[in-house]
């Protein structure tokens, strides 16, 4: 699987939480899409979060694998 931290700027993505997260806090993530990858952090550190890039078809394998 190819995924690394990103050390470039994030902050013009456009970042989502998932319909199933609460607003009441607790462990939540976003996520964005960029052309070539999807990136992910904590919802909770939002701008101080560190972001990790994940490879589209990396990140289609996992959200296949996971609504099994």
């Amino acid at each position: 699987m190819s995924m690394e931290q990103v050390a470039e700027d994030v902050d013009e993505l456009r970042w989502f939480k998932s319909s199933y997260s609460g607003s009441g806090g607790g462990n939540c993530v976003e996520a964005a899409t960029g052309v070539d990858a999807v990136y992910v952090r904590d919802s909770k550190l939002a701008g101080g979060s560190p972001v990790l890039r994940v490879g589209r078809t990396e990140w289609a394998t996992f959200v296949a694998l996971a609504v099994e």
